[in-house]
């Protein structure tokens, strides 16, 4: 106590066991068939290869987390930009063909990721597959380079959707 009296504690409980939980612990699933994050690469930081019309954001693990967040909500605002002026109603990534390096979705030591890691997507080895952590770099890429890209698919949708 800041009184610097002393009182016994009857059990000291350490908060050891914390482990992330993805999409707020959402099922992912496509036609009924569930996704498995874990078996999917990150296109720039907000989508998952093969899974369309889905986004999520993940902060900066190396500044203040808001940063990273405030620039992938300003991308995929241009991106729904793109989708109405190409009258797409679907919108996809697709990861390169053949074999791709990749590593961990977030490099972070802490316990309660380290712990996480098998559950998580995973990231490539350059762009647009990385999680990047350079906020000036993002700034650029996410609000000023094209949204376009050749992994990035832009589909009509049933004609039911219309």
């Amino acid at each position: 106590m800041t009184s610097g009296e002393r009182i016994a504690a009857d059990i000291v409980v350490t908060a050891t066991g914390l482990k992330l939980q993805l999409f707020g612990g959402a099922t992912l699933a496509i036609d009924g068939r569930t996704i498995d994050p874990a078996e999917h690469l990150v296109y720039k930081g907000m989508m998952l290869d093969g899974v369309p019309n889905f986004s999520f954001t993940v902060g900066y693990t190396n500044a203040s987390w808001t940063l990273k967040v405030g620039l992938i909500c300003r991308h995929f605002c241009r991106l729904l930009e793109m989708m109405d002026a190409r009258d797409a109603r679907i919108v996809v990534a697709e990861r390169p063909k053949g074999p791709i390096e990749t590593r961990p979705l977030l490099d972070f030591a802490a316990g309660y990721v380290t712990r996480s890691l098998d559950t998580l997507p995973r990231q490539g080895d350059a762009a647009p597959w990385q999680m990047t952590v350079d906020y000036s770099r993002d700034t650029r890429h996410l609000t000023r380079d094209p949204i376009t890209h050749s992994a990035l698919h832009f589909l009509p949708g049933p004609q039911e959707a219309r």
